[in-house]
């Protein structure tokens, strides 16, 4: 009697591949490339960016006691309604602005013939998805840790940034609360970039893609759970100065973690923690617009 194990047959990758290989060649054979990349690429926005909204931002109506003990932070710091109105509009003019700059890619790829992603009637293989979405994830980290360092400069903050760090206290849909050339070059390329860099499937764009949307609103929801994904990034909308990155590789690298910088205001006696922003005697962070 053997003890290995076996997956049913109807469990196997390849009777799970075989439905979904049937349902994306009938999509290929009924639509176009363009129209498959474009319909995709806003479907997976709205499901995987305004789902996950939606229910973080439920929690507070739904389960109140259970939201009160994982905010990160108080009540009194949560933003007010007209502030969440306010940022619903903003959102919404970016995505719009969004969708309008990947339909016109689209019809330049079209008239060039160089599409960004590879559309074809192929499902990529598991071994190439997991390559293209870990690079992906290397390079995305680089694009956005280093793009937001370059928003953080006291001549760029003020004009573009600043209106991301009205929320001190983020909730999911500050997520894309930005300048419109923040939601560009921040928010877009940094997630666009590397699948088009490795010429990676259109499917394989779109898994990636939605788990940036999933952790994007997560690291903006204000909540402790999920292993604290949100504490980092909390922690920069309050202090400004650390933690600009997503997975924190590059913030340990350049000592943006938090840990270098404690270290300094404990040698200065709690003095300054940096340019734009300073600690009152009582040891509260005064944050100025002049953030590097």
């Amino acid at each position: 009697m053997s003890s290995s194990f076996h997956l049913p047959p109807a469990m196997s990758p390849l009777a799970i591949s075989e439905p979904v290989g049937r349902a994306w060649a009938h999509i290929m054979e009924s639509y176009s490339p363009a129209t498959i990349e474009f319909a995709g690429t806003l479907i997976v926005q709205l499901i995987f960016f305004w789902v996950p909204c939606v229910i973080y931002m439920s929690l507070d109506a739904l389960f109140p006691r259970f939201s009160e003990r994982h905010k990160i932070q108080p009540a009194p710091k949560q933003p007010t309604r007209s502030e969440i109105l306010d940022c619903f509009s903003v959102v919404l003019k970016n995505q719009v602005i969004s969708t309008a700059l990947h339909g016109l890619m689209i019809y330049i790829s079209t008239l060039t013939g160089k599409g960004a992603f590879r559309v074809d009637a192929s499902i990529p293989p598991i071994h190439e998805i997991i390559r293209d979405l870990f690079i992906s994830l290397l390079l995305r980290e680089a694009l956005f840790y280093y793009s937001h360092r370059v928003l953080h400069h006291p001549r760029l903050y003020p004009k573009i940034h600043k209106i991301h760090h009205r929320f001190t206290a983020p909730v999911a849909l500050a997520a894309q609360y930005a300048h419109p050339i923040e939601q560009i070059v921040a928010n877009i390329l940094p997630i666009t970039i590397p699948p088009q860099f490795l010429n990676s499937h259109i499917l394989t764009f779109w898994i990636f893609m939605a788990y940036e949307l999933i952790e994007t609103t997560t690291v903006h929801s204000g909540y402790d759970f999920f292993l604290n994904a949100a504490k980092m990034h909390d922690l920069h909308h309050e202090k400004f100065l650390i933690y600009f990155g997503a997975i924190g590789v590059l913030d340990w690298f350049h000592g943006t973690d938090g840990s270098k910088m404690a270290a300094k205001r404990k040698a200065k006696g709690g003095a300054a923690v940096g340019k734009g922003v300073s600690e009152d005697k009582n040891g509260s962070v005064v944050k100025g617009d002049k953030s590097d």
